[in-house]
């Protein structure tokens, strides 16, 4: 599963660069000391400025390029002399994109080389050598020529600044005209000539030379400059979507009130100005190395705004959304201690609980959409309170939703359905690994933070210490409901969790107690992810008797039978999971109950067939050269056999749903690419079943395992197909799930068996896992699956004798009345009755002519029985109240009532005799 492998990243990832110098009363290169390479390199701290020349790029570790042409734009390297090619003297430098970048690098600047500079940046390693990161600022160095006119400086220099600054520009040498360009061309005699500082209100990019009768030109000078934004408000920046319309340009003076400190590096400040737009949010991440702020600051912050992705997996810049933040070069405290903005408190009032995304970002819709409402609270401070926990602990973060929310599990949980994967989720990052929760339990109180996004989720920052009381819920690990009986089969399916022998000796107790006592020791025990004897060690070995073996003992230690192991090795790291580990599917199965049929036993290459009513392997694996099943685990069939009747069960484990887009991610609907792969397994498995029931349609056969997509999804039906019934389907909804990703309680493991088990079989989940934390006495991510069935075939019930049978053969009239008791009516599809068939006593109906008629139920007698049975029925109207039974009610399209009829009392039963509620029951509620 997507996450199993994840770490917790503990702080922020650092974004772009520290940008030093834009204007009063911001810190400039001209403050700080000029250092030498030489300085930088043997004190390799801090902030600082330094000069040298340009020597080339650093392509690795002390490995530089010093002549061109250049192919590497992201550093370059200088040093104190222009002509050094010793590493131990030279200094990568890094240049972050923007205009430093652009300025000094070497591919698009050849003439570069060669050329002194003073770099504004953060020493600290590079390439793993002493470094300069972070460039912020730069400026050129020239050498004094007494015959040529000094260059041009510019004050302040070239860089992001405040809009409407003015640039002064000025010679050393007196008396000299200084010419210069806002276009880009290069500047000669007839360009303009300097007189007044010129404004900055777009980027602009300077380029001016001096002359003076007598001496040679200076060199052209080059200065860039990027106008910040004034008079910007948080509100303004986020506006009402995703992304910010002013990203990557520069804000001046943007002022919040700090409201969270993330870390050294990062705080959140929200708005104290809102503009009562609910659609826009009122707060914004600040990026400032050591900023020093402190929750109750009231700043000004200046920098560049990004739209950037933080903490995350590996593929996040494909699939996760990004933060609006403000890289700050310079923060002004206005004021300290300052009362926090209040809260925006989050309740069924305001969370939508359905809709994460309808319209693939195409509005902007916060009351509807879950996605677009986050993003409107992005920043804020927020509230939760009463909060119920939908899901345990992990990773430091808890899964809540508000006190006034609906649950839909009957531990507390948030279960999905096909259409509502649960917006009103609230992940709380407490920042505490160690903190103790599981599904059910809640806070009595409120509970305050921010508004984030990591790992492809909206969350709200919070901290553990400031949680309000903690009320543990009543749910516990269950004991299956099935009973075992002598004549009845059971029939597990477990997730075991990479297990091996070097699984710690609590975990392997916890799972042989719950095999012995919570699932009431199954008959047969369908494994997955049991790994081989050397667990994730990648030895090259590939069997698991010996893992198999460490869980036998401890259930016969236990009390437990013992149990037989039977499985097929895999080749070596050809079937996915836990590099080394090998994980398959297998079998534990009670030989004292059940035998495994004869046969031999496939290889991990062999395919297994149907013929003469056995297995050709046993136990033999599906089709295992078929592409659908690579880099993923084999599906695994074995035939047993229980009181002389024979079943067929297989084992399966599809691929994960790794590759799948996540719920709250950038691309909406989330695509799910890893259900390609298991919709290929699944008409791979059912092909199998199918092969079986064309040779042997009465074949009883299950099929188990982890099937890592929902009861809903297209890779369940086609494995489903007309052939098999999914038991999880038959599992009251409040009880159906038997897994918790990121909150959302979900069926991933399933049992299915042939049709004509589906009626003698019962199911149960058993809740021990997925919604409890180790400390509960979690043994698997994954909750067990059971069944109990029959194998004897069903016993044919005799043919109901009737006193009275008529045959209504292209028969049409207004209405056909049936008197006696115990009657049979059959109406052939050529026959019609305009006002329909009238029972007036017990009876049974049949026939293709009932689909365009209505049957009117007018009994005279106490305790007549309807049975509707077989066929498809236009219209029942119950005129009557003497009727106390209708059986095949299934079979109605359409119910009425007539006007003195009251059917409260009636039993309504479906084709098999199992008792439904009434159609009626929506109108007996009104």
């Amino acid at each position: 599963m997507i996450g199993k492998q994840r770490k917790k990243l503990l702080s922020f990832i650092s974004v772009f660069a520290l940008i030093l110098s834009l204007f009063s009363p911001f810190a400039t290169a001209g403050a700080e000391e000029v250092k030498s390479v030489a300085e930088a390199i043997a004190d390799n701290n801090g902030v600082a400025t330094v000069e040298g020349y340009i020597v080339g790029v650093a392509k690795s570790t002390s490995s530089y390029s010093h002549s061109g042409p250049f192919t590497i734009a992201t550093n370059i390297a200088i040093a104190d002399s222009p002509d050094e090619t010793d590493p131990g003297k030279i200094l990568p430098v890094q240049l972050p994109s923007g205009y430093v970048r652009s300025g000094l690098n070497l591919v698009d600047n050849p003439g570069n080389l060669g050329r002194k500079v003073q770099i504004t940046g953060s020493l600290e390693a590079y390439f793993t050598v002493p470094g300069l990161k972070n460039s912020s600022a730069y400026s050129w160095v020239e050498e004094t020529d007494p015959t040529q006119v000094s260059a041009v400086t510019a004050s302040p220099g070239a860089g992001p600044v405040k809009q409407g600054t003015g640039i002064v520009l000025s010679t050393e040498t007196e008396g000299a005209v200084i010419h210069y360009t806002v276009d880009g061309s290069e500047p000669t005699s007839q360009s303009d000539t300097y007189t007044d500082p010129i404004v900055i209100n777009e980027r602009t990019t300077i380029k001016a030379f001096a002359v003076k009768e007598g001496l040679t030109d200076s060199r052209a000078a080059e200065f860039t400059y990027t106008p910040a934004l004034g008079g910007l408000r948080i509100h303004d920046i986020q506006g009402a979507g995703h992304y910010s319309e002013y990203a990557n340009q520069y804000a001046a003076d943007v002022e919040g009130i700090v409201t969270k400190v993330a870390d050294a590096n990062n705080f959140y400040m929200q708005d104290l100005q809102p503009d009562q737009d609910p659609n826009t949010s009122e707060g914004i991440l600040v990026y400032k190395k050591n900023h020093g702020a402190q929750a109750g600051d009231v700043v000004t912050v200046t920098g560049q705004i990004k739209e950037w992705v933080l903490d995350g997996y590996a593929e996040k810049l494909e699939t996760d959304l990004p933060v609006t933040e403000i890289n700050a070069s310079a923060i002004n405290k206005i004021a300290s201690g300052q009362e926090l903005p209040a809260p925006v408190i989050l309740s069924k009032e305001n969370l939508p609980t359905e809709v994460i995304d309808n319209d693939s970002f195409g509005e902007f819709d916060p009351e509807q959409d879950g996605i677009d409402f986050y993003e409107s609270l992005e920043g804020m401070l927020v509230q939760v309170d009463n909060a119920k926990v939908v899901a345990p602990q992990k990773y430091g973060e808890l899964v809540v939703v508000p006190g006034d929310v609906d649950t839909n599990t009957a531990a507390g949980g948030l279960r999905i359905s096909e259409n509502d994967f649960n917006p009103e989720r609230i992940t709380l990052d407490i920042n505490d690994d160690d903190f103790v929760a599981k599904m059910g339990d809640s806070f009595k109180g409120s509970v305050q933070g921010v508004v984030s996004y990591g790992f492809s989720n909206y969350k709200v920052l919070s901290d553990a210490g400031s949680l309000p009381e903690f009320v543990e819920g009543p749910a516990a690990r269950e004991k299956t409901s099935l009973v075992p009986e002598d004549d009845q089969l059971t029939i597990a399916s477990y997730n075991v969790e990479n297990f091996s022998t070097k699984t710690d000796a609590e975990k392997v107790t916890r799972l042989a107690e719950a095999i012995v006592d919570n699932m009431k020791q199954p008959d047969i025990i369908g494994l997955t992810e049991v790994q081989d004897n050397d667990g994730p060690t990648d030895s090259g070995t590939t069997e698991a008797d010996l893992s198999a073996a460490l869980l036998i003992e401890k259930i016969i230690e236990l009390g437990g039978p013992a149990y037989t192991y039977t499985d097929i090795a895999p080749e070596d790291k050809q079937d996915g999971g836990q590099p080394g580990g090998n994980i398959r599917v297998g079998f534990l199965y009670n030989a004292e109950r059940v035998t495994l049929s004869e046969g031999e036993k496939g290889s991990a290459t062999d395919a297994v067939d149907f013929e003469n009513g056995k297995l050709t392997l046993n136990p033999g694996r599906i089709d295992p050269a078929n592409e659908a099943f690579e880099d993923s685990r084999k599906a695994l069939a074995a035939q047993f056999e229980f009181q002389g009747e024979s079943v067929i069960v297989v084992a399966n484990h599809f691929n994960s749903k790794g590759g799948d887009l996540p719920l709250f991610g950038k691309v909406q609907p989330p695509v799910l690419n890893s259900e390609i792969q298991r919709m290929k397994i699944a008409n791979v498995v059912n092909g199998f079943v199918k092969d079986v029931k064309a040779e042997d349609p009465k074949a009883n056969i299950v099929l188990l395992g982890d099937f890592n997509d929902f009861e809903f999804s297209n890779p369940i039906k086609a494995l489903k197909g007309d052939e098999l019934t999914n038991m999880i389907e038959k599992v009251p909804a409040e009880e159906r799930y038997t897994y918790n990703y990121q909150g959302n309680a979900q069926v991933l493991d399933h049992i299915l068996v042939s049709n004509n088990l589906a009626k003698k079989t019962e199911v149960d989940i058993l809740h021990i896992n997925s919604g409890f934390m180790e400390e509960h006495g979690r043994a698997s991510d994954h909750d067990p699956v059971m069944i109990q069935t029959s194998l004897k075939p069903a016993v044919k019930p005799e043919e109901p004798k009737y006193d009275h049978v008529f045959n209504l053969v292209n028969y049409h009239a207004k209405k056909f009345v049936v008197g006696p008791h115990n009657a049979l009516v059959i109406m052939d599809g050529k026959s019609s009755l305009s006002q329909g068939l009238w029972l007036k006593k017990s009876a049974a109906v049949k026939g293709e002519g009932l689909k365009n008629t209505k049957v009117v139920i007018s009994s005279a007698n106490k305790g007549a029985i309807v049975d509707l049975t077989g066929s498809d029925i236009k219209e029942v109207m119950i005129e009557s109240s003497k009727v106390v039974e209708i059986r095949g009610a299934e079979n109605v399209q359409k119910w009425t009532l007539g006007k003195k009829a009251d059917p409260s009392h009636i039993i309504f039963k479906d084709s098999d005799g199992e008792e439904i509620e009434s159609p009626y029951e929506e109108e007996e509620a009104a």
